[in-house]
């Protein structure tokens, strides 16, 4: 069996975010939505843009784009899952996934109007990459943390993840703001970025592929068809989350504050680009002062869990981004964005950690298939991405105003507020029924 709480494996875990957290910044957050936004509206006011033979807006058509990639993942993920708990194949698929999403960066060098089409189709594959490796990575963290160190531990994932970022950031912004100096075009030094992201994320991804253990097969593998199984192995980890009565309350709280939570760190990138007219070297400052403050929400959101529990916590932190999503619509300026962008940097790294420690918390301790329980947790979540990113694309594209999904997106935040407030509610009854028994 695993040794748990082995401070060289949970290191070797947290590096995989240090890793792959340079995706989300350059490609999800910064870069990428600004070069992308630059170059489909050059001379195109109104941002139209063909992508083999149809119309779209340039900032729907992204969100399309992106919510197509995780529906992939949805759609992979039984089968993948099913192979590595019962084959033990859980971090060759991580390493699979990580060579996609570095591969397709590594072809968003290329990205130009001339190849709008290709680079797209990149644009989607990396996301499939980074979100599949994800998958298996966080399947780790039952494996490698006892039940008490799983908040510090998923925690500490993040804070490195944050700080990674933040370290890549500011090497791409290097060559993008000094481009001329580097005797490079602004495109050129954008695209370049991108390069940079795909070395970063496999080089430091190197060491958790060496660190984490391979995984063990399960003995009842020849029970299952590799692609029927993992269907199988779903619905039988549904039936177990309908016993199991703190997860079932959990997971459709999750699902719900998920779809904002997600579909805002997706597209504020191209709201501040598109709604309020920000400059490249704005954006990318606030982005990064996002990450630093991050890193904090997550620390304090850990100690926080320890002393009030994590669904007061996580209460507390669904309400903040309802009140931050309700402001969004009101946003005039850049000055007011850099204010909420101070809030959603305290609260974003604070949701992600707390919510896959409390999902660990939950499922049942010591059982071999982590990849499966997983698996749903991230089907979950993925589901809320697609819903949320079609949401604001179609709403958009309906009003021609990005702020107006806001508002839909605050619902989506509210249901999901007090979905938590009664799993809070039933946790304290059932705590008082077994302190009498």
């Amino acid at each position: 069996m695993q040794e748990k709480n082995n401070k060289k494996t949970i290191w070797g875990w947290a590096m995989f975010d240090w890793a792959n957290q340079s995706y989300n910044m350059v490609i999800t957050s910064t870069i990428f939505p600004a070069y992308y936004v630059g170059i489909t509206q050059y001379n195109n006011p109104k941002g139209m843009v063909t992508f083999f033979g149809h119309r779209y807006v340039n900032t729907v058509l992204s969100n399309y784009i992106l919510g197509l990639s995780y529906l992939i993942i949805v759609a992979l993920l039984p089968i993948l899952t099913s192979i590595a708990d019962y084959k033990g194949h859980k971090k060759l698929y991580m390493q699979l996934f990580t060579w996609l999403g570095v591969l397709a960066c590594f072809g968003l060098y290329f990205f130009e109007m001339k190849t709008f089409e290709f680079g797209m189709i990149c644009f989607g594959l990396a996301s499939v990459g980074y979100c599949g490796g994800f998958v298996f990575y966080n399947s780790y963290l039952p494996q490698i943390a006892t039940i008490d160190k799983q908040d510090a531990v998923s925690a500490k994932g993040f804070i490195y993840g944050f700080a990674g970022s933040i370290v890549v950031q500011v090497l791409c912004l290097v060559f993008v703001q000094w481009h001329a100096w580097f005797g490079m075009t602004e495109d050129k030094s954008a695209q370049l970025s991108f390069l940079i992201v795909a070395l970063w994320w496999i080089g430091f991804s190197l060491i958790p592929f060496y660190l984490l253990p391979k995984g063990t097969p399960n003995a009842g593998s020849h029970e299952y068809n590799v692609f029927t199984g993992g269907f199988k192995e779903l619905a039988k980890v549904f039936k177990k989350v309908k016993q199991l009565p703190l997860l079932k309350r959990f997971l459709p709280a999750f699902f719900f504050y998920s779809v904002g939570v997600q579909t805002i760190l997706l597209v504020a990138a191209n709201f501040a680009a598109k709604e309020l007219k920000m400059p490249d070297d704005a954006l990318i400052g606030i982005i990064l002062v996002i990450q630093v403050v991050a890193i904090i929400g997550a620390a304090i959101t850990a100690k926080a869990s320890e002393k009030y529990g994590n669904v007061k916590a996580l209460s507390v932190i669904v309400g903040m981004w309802c009140v931050i999503c309700a402001c969004v619509y009101f946003i005039a300026n850049a000055n007011q964005f850099y204010v909420a962008a101070v809030f959603v940097g305290l609260v974003m790294g604070a949701v992600q950690s707390l919510s896959r420690s409390t999902y660990s918390k939950y499922i049942p301790p010591n059982i071999p298939d982590t990849a499966s329980y997983f698996s749903f947790y991230d089907v979950t979540e993925k589901l809320s991405i697609v819903v949320g990113l079609f949401t604001f694309g179609f709403v958009e594209g309906w009003t021609g105003e990005m702020r107006d999904s806001a508002l839909v997106l605050d619902c989506f935040f509210s249901i999901g507020f007090v979905l938590l407030i009664t799993l809070l509610i039933f946790e304290r009854k059932m705590k008082a029924a077994e302190a009498l028994a």
